[in-house]
C-alpha cells in the first residue's frame, strides 16, 4: 500500500461562470466534469484538468454563492500549485499574466526549482512550477484545444501547502500512517518563521509532495471563496482502498468510511491539525457517463441522483460551458 501521489484539490468559488472563464480561458485547462456537489446538490461541482482530466491533474470548485471571502489562516491548505513543463512556460506564464491582468510575483526559485505565485480573481493562493528538472510522478497532456499553446499548458497539480500551528501531529500522520517521507527543507518567505518542511509519497516529484508550514503566529482559517476545502492523494484500486479504510479506522482517526463518488471512489478523513484529507482511486474516470470530445459540456450526474436531474436543472443557474 502506497499513495502514489496527489489526486485532486478541492476549492471554494462563489461564482461558477467567472470561474469557468479564469481556469478555461486564462488558465487553458479543460472543463472535464460539470456536476453538482453530491452533499448539497444545489450547487455546481466542477473539475477541471488535462486533456481526460487523468488523476493528479484534477482541480476542483464548488460553487457556493454569496460566500464571503477566505480570510487565509492557520490550520489550512494555504497554498496550490500547478506545474508546467519547463522554465520557458514560466516565461510565457508571466507575459499572459501581465497581458490578462492576473496579479502575479515574479519568477523565484523554491525548493530547487522555478515558480511563479499568483492568484485568480477570487484571491484564491496559487503557484506555477516548473518541471523542468522533476523526477518523479509523471504529468499529464493538456489539452491540444486549448487556448494555451499545448507546449506551455498545465500538465497536472503541484505540491500543496499546509499551514499548522503544530507540525509534529500532521507530520505523525503523513509519515506514521500514510507513508510519506521527509524530502527536505527551504526557508519561510516570513522573516523569523521556522522553515517549511516538505514531505513525498509514491515516486516522489512535484506531483506528490505536501509542504508544511508551522506559524504560531495567525489565528484560524475561516473558509469562503478563494479557500480550499480539501486535498485527495491517489489510490490505486478499490480494493487498496478497502485496506486503507481499514488501517484508518485500526488508527481511530474518525472518518467518513467507503464513499462513492461514481467518478472515483473515496474515504474522507481529518489530520490532528484539523485539515480535510480524502484518499481516492484511480478509476474509473470522467469518461465513464460522457465522450471524451465532449467533457464538461453537459450536466453530467451520476446514476444515484440521475432521478432528481429535473430538481437539480431547475435549482441551478444555466452555465454554457462550451469550449
Amino acid at each position: 500500500m502506497k499513495l502514489k501521489g496527489i489526486h485532486h484539490v478541492s476549492a471554494f468559488t462563489a461564482n461558477a461562470s467567472n470561474n469557468f472563464h479564469f481556469y478555461t480561458k486564462i488558465l487553458g485547462m479543460r472543463l472535464v466534469k460539470k456536476t453538482v456537489n453530491q452533499d448539497n446538490i444545489s450547487v455546481y461541482h466542477l473539475f477541471y484538468g488535462d486533456e481526460q482530466g487523468n488523476p493528479g491533474t484534477e482541480l476542483t470548485f464548488f460553487e457556493i454563492p454569496n460566500a464571503a471571502r477566505n480570510h487565509d489562516g492557520n490550520n489550512s491548505i494555504s497554498e496550490i500549485s500547478l506545474r508546467v513543463k519547463n522554465d520557458e512556460a514560466l516565461i510565457f506564464w508571466k507575459k499572459r499574466f501581465e497581458e490578462t491582468n492576473v496579479e502575479h510575483g515574479e519568477i523565484e526559485t523554491v525548493f530547487n526549482r522555478k515558480s511563479l505565485r499568483f492568484k485568480d480573481f477570487e484571491g484564491q493562493r496559487m503557484i506555477l512550477v516548473s518541471d523542468e528538472n522533476n523526477k518523479g510522478v509523471a504529468g499529464g497532456i493538456p489539452w491540444d484545444k486549448s487556448q494555451v499553446p499545448q507546449k506551455y499548458g498545465i500538465t497536472g497539480l503541484g505540491p500543496v501547502k499546509l499551514t499548522v500551528p503544530y507540525i509534529e501531529p500532521t507530520e505523525g500522520v503523513l509519515t506514521e500512517i500514510m507513508g510519506f517521507q521527509k524530502k527536505g527543507q527551504y526557508p519561510s518567505t516570513i522573516q523569523g518563521q521556522p522553515d517549511i518542511i516538505v514531505y513525498e509519497t509514491g515516486e516522489g516529484g512535484t506531483g506528490a509532495e505536501v509542504h508544511v508550514e508551522e506559524r504560531k503566529d495567525l489565528s484560524r482559517e475561516r473558509l469562503g471563496r478563494g479557500g480550499v476545502h480539501h486535498v485527495a492523494f491517489r489510490v490505486e484500486d478499490e480494493v487498496e482502498l478497502r485496506d486503507w479504510i481499514q488501517n484508518i479506522k485500526g488508527e481511530r482517526i474518525p472518518n467518513s468510511g467507503y464513499v462513492d463518488r461514481y467518478y472515483f471512489k473515496s474515504l474522507y478523513f481529518r489530520e490532528p491539525n484539523g485539515i480535510l484529507f480524502e484518499l481516492a482511486t484511480d478509476g474509473p474516470g470522467f469518461a465513464t457517463d460522457e465522450d471524451l470530445n465532449h467533457l464538461g459540456e453537459a450536466l453530467a450526474l451520476p446514476p444515484f441522483l440521475e432521478e432528481k436531474r429535473s430538481q437539480i436543472e431547475e435549482r441551478l443557474k444555466p452555465l454554457d460551458t462550451r469550449q
